[in-house]
């Protein structure tokens, strides 16, 4: 296979100016019985990481096929040679940058020259028939700008593949609309300088097996790691922002350098006014959701946060107390970094997907954690539940999630020092459960521990981990980050032992000794608030006396309420 390379890479001027070089040492509010301490964080450095002297990437000079994908083109080629058909197949994008770059592709795209893709799928369908083969999962995927669909798609399952199929095009946009108000057939070159970056612009020729760099410069771009885009980047952004969020993904996915001229286009008030303007909160939460479940989602955030674009894509209400601070945005990143390098360090394992792309949400916005803003109603709302419900358009579970583990984490921060040292709990120590802990002194961590973990299910260990990025920890001027890392390591392992040898793993799925009608029928009871007041503290019991039984509970049940009647 050859590749055709027309061009050599042409240099792009950097910029003198610097690009917002600003690493902070805060001291954050910590709640805990210990004195606050200072926490050093750093936030990732755009000026150190984005503008680092370009390397050379591992590039493919053939594209390997494999056996599926040499069956799928040897029928689509067997298409054409049936029908006598002189149409030009070709491979577009990501699949053709995927290959290149050696890693494995599911996602195929043709193109087609002449002919639209229903048109193309029908002959498809056709031949396969005339050969004894069925024809799979046929159907036409209709346009939907929202999702990135400007044009019809016709697909079609291959040897148990997905293939799409569209023709080649040329657009042009309305101003205030990332939908092309104007489409034509177009030529391949002309396809390809319509596409967002340089390195997503590559065409494989399945007629000719070659390679296409129309854009002159895909493959060198390929091969140093730059974003960049095929016509001047202002111009690119402003027919369709959205490619702004997709450089920055694709930045972070590859760990490529942004091209000088995109970031100066990126940064500036009209893309991101056109950002704003012209692009749904759909798309944008998806491009977000994107970064944040990919693998270098703090690098991802990191060039949002450079770039400028922080607070046009985490959008804000009108009005809203505290007052944030300059360089908050910072912050946030510095959170995210430090819960990402966590992660890392306790074993990619110990957290699923969800959990993990839930953790990265949840320290990105712990900053803004007792941020509110009030509606008609005059009632305070997290600002946290309106960027992730409004400014991402993401589900209400995950800002009821993301809510619930800022919350969580200031509890378990509370009871670090004690599950750490297996110190005994203080009553007073912990105003949000002195309702129930009427139990045992030696007891009290296991229940009160044990009631945080009912709420949280699952996602304890990532509440832990919250409140471990918030726990001060002693430091010396020697010490690395890593060292320090290290040590909120050790933190967590200690808390996590403490819990499972306190028995309570899975303690969200036991369930209780006596129910409400028992409760009901015991304290002659006819039901309200005060059912559920005795259902936690019957469950407050269990659990300083695991092994304890039915009778048992219902026996401390009479006294507890015969000592409560005494006193009032």
């Amino acid at each position: 296979m050859r590749l055709i390379l027309k061009t050599s890479l042409f240099a792009i001027p950097r910029l003198t100016q610097s690009s917002f070089l600003y690493t902070p040492t805060v001291t954050l509010p910590l709640h805990s019985r210990r004195p606050a301490k200072t926490l050093r964080t750093t936030t990732p450095s755009f000026h150190n990481s984005a503008c680092a002297p370009m390397s050379t990437h591992q590039v493919r000079d053939t594209i390997d096929l494999t056996t599926i994908e040499k069956n799928i083109f040897n029928r689509l080629l067997a298409t054409l040679t049936h029908f006598q058909l002189q149409t030009q197949l070709r491979v577009a994008g990501g699949w053709v940058r995927d290959k290149l770059l050696g890693k494995d592709c599911y996602d195929i795209d043709i193109a087609l020259d002449n002919m639209m893709g229903t048109e193309f799928v029908d002959k498809v369908r056709e031949y396969l028939l005339s050969i004894g083969e069925d024809a799979q999962g046929v159907c036409v995927i209709e346009s939907n700008p929202d999702q990135s669909k400007h044009l019809e798609t016709a697909r079609m399952r291959l040897f148990d593949m997905w293939i799409d199929f569209v023709n080649l095009r040329s657009e042009e946009y309305a101003e205030n609309s990332r939908i092309p108000s104007k489409q034509t057939f177009g030529t391949a070159e002309e396809d390809a300088y319509r596409r967002d970056l340089t390195i997503n612009s590559l065409f494989y020729n399945i007629n000719t097996d070659v390679v296409e760099d129309f854009t002159k410069r895909g493959i060198s771009d390929l091969k140093s790691g730059k974003i960049v885009t095929p016509l001047p980047p202002k111009a690119t952004f402003l027919d369709d922002p959205l490619r702004v969020l997709r450089a920055i993904r694709f930045g972070a996915r590859f760990d490529f350098t942004l091209d000088e001229d995109l970031k100066e286009a990126a940064a500036c008030d009209d893309v991101k006014n056109a950002l704003a303007a012209k692009i749904s909160r759909e798309r944008i939460g998806t491009e977000i959701d994107l970064m944040i479940s990919g693998n270098r989602p703090v690098k991802a955030m990191t060039y949002i946060c450079e770039l400028t674009l922080f607070w046009t894509v985490f959008t804000l209400p009108a009005e809203y107390k505290p007052i944030i601070s300059d360089g908050c945005e910072r912050l946030c990143i510095s959170y995210m970094d430090n819960a990402s390098n966590l992660i890392h360090l306790l074993g990619d394992s110990t957290f699923t997907a969800e959990q993990r792309r839930l953790t990265l949400y949840a320290a990105l916005f712990l900053p803004l954690r007792k941020t509110t803003y009030s509606e008609k109603k005059a009632k305070k709302i997290p600002v946290v539940n309106r960027i992730i419900r409004e400014s991402l358009k993401r589900k209400a579970k995950d800002a009821e999630t993301v809510l619930d583990l800022h919350r969580s984490s200031y509890k378990f921060l509370s009871l670090i020092p004690y599950l750490a040292s297996g110190e005994d709990i203080q009553a007073a120590d912990l105003d949000w459960m002195r309702d129930l802990i009427d139990v045992p002194t030696s007891s009290r961590a296991r229940v009160i521990t044990g009631f945080l973990l009912r709420d949280l299910k699952d996602f304890w260990r990532v509440a832990l981990l919250m409140s471990i990025i918030l726990h001060p920890i002693d430091i010396t001027d020697s010490e690395d980050e890593h060292s320090q890392l290290e040590k909120r390591r050790d933190l967590f392992i200690a808390v996590e032992n403490s819990i499972t040898k306190l028995g309570l793993e899975k303690v969200w799925d036991v369930k209780p000794l006596i129910n409400g009608k028992d409760i009901m029928s015991v304290l002659q009871l006819k039901g309200g608030p005060i059912v559920k007041e005795w259902l936690d503290k019957t469950m407050a019991w269990q659990l300083a006396y695991p092994s304890g039984s039915a009778e048992e509970c219902i026996e401390w049940l009479r006294e507890a309420n015969s000592k409560r009647v005494k006193l009032e």
